[in-house]
């Protein structure tokens, strides 16, 4: 006998709410409907998968290692289910897209509109968020697809390329390095650095590209959003890294800010929208990548 994939699910769901009348809620079933599946799969498995405990429920072992299976199965269900909805009409009904913030506010205000026009029965759903966490949400079926840039770790994923999006210096206007024609990886300094905050992929592909560490200490600088960096580049704070495309899309723009290019090998970073390997969604992503790219 096998476990059905509704108590998979209710494991899944158990793992993640932490109780099982949220759990409930979120399965839209009863609580001793939950409950009955979940002791159900413990049968089937012939060992518990939950401790229940005053404050909601702690997974096993063989709980922890139950879901991590069972994230892959429902994963692969849905792209099943998907794929045969969407095997006449690509890019059709719900499809949950994920954009890290360095690209977002520059590439969807354009693209938006194209893929309402080429495909009006599209229903997107959108998240923002760090890479590490929009990867995560990949591999357990939770996104669809995501827009990241590379370098970066993407074993268990597949990706279409969007293009380059090369990596500016942004200094004060009234900063040495702002009279210069284009600045040298050498005449950056680690203390004079504003980054954004750590999770942020930019940060590591800036710092990698010019052969810098990161600036060390209590009283470092950083910036939760490209717009605050650029804020407090102009206040003077310091120098930092932006990329070209949030530059093109106005960012400096009524900053005290000059934005140069680095070095004459200007480093950058590859726009690309991933998705899991194997998954149905690839003909989608390779469409999504092209309308990033016209965009």
């Amino acid at each position: 006998m096998l476990p059905t994939l509704r108590q998979l699910q209710y494991l899944k769901l158990l793992s993640e709410q932490g109780s099982f009348s949220k759990a409930a809620e979120a399965a839209h079933v009863s609580q001793p409907a939950l409950s009955a599946g979940v002791q159900e799969l413990e049968r089937v498995l012939g060992a518990p998968v939950v401790e229940r405990a005053r404050g909601g429920v702690i997974l096993t072992p063989v709980g922890e290692e139950a879901v991590r299976r069972a994230e892959d199965v429902l994963a692969r269900t849905e792209d099943l289910v998907e794929a045969a909805r969407g095997a006449a009409q690509p890019l059709a009904g719900r499809f949950r897209l994920g954009v890290i913030p360095t690209v977002a506010p520059f590439v969807l205000p354009r693209a938006l509109p194209q893929l309402k026009r080429r495909f009006p029965a599209l229903k997107l759903y959108l998240r923002e968020d760090l890479t590490p966490r929009l990867i995560a949400a990949l591999k357990a079926g939770a996104l669809d697809a995501a827009v990241i840039a590379l370098p970066y770790d993407i074993g268990g994923l597949d990706y279409a390329r969007v293009g380059d999006d090369e990596i500016l210096a942004a200094a004060p206007a009234d900063h040495p390095l702002a009279k210069a024609a284009r600045i040298e990886a050498g005449s950056l300094k680690p203390d004079d650095l504003i980054l954004l905050e750590d999770g942020h992929c930019l940060r590591d592909h800036a710092l990698s590209a010019c052969r810098l560490d990161a600036p060390k200490g209590e009283d470092v600088f950083a910036a939760t959003s490209l717009q605050t960096l650029m804020q407090m580049v102009g206040a003077g704070l310091g120098v930092s890294f932006v990329p070209e495309m949030a530059v093109k899309a106005g960012l400096a723009g009524g900053t005290d800010v000059a934005i140069r290019p680095l070095e004459r090998d200007a480093p950058k970073r590859e726009i690309v929208v991933a998705w899991r390997a194997g998954s149905s969604r690839k003909r989608e992503g390779e469409l999504l990548a092209e309308v990033f790219r016209d965009a």
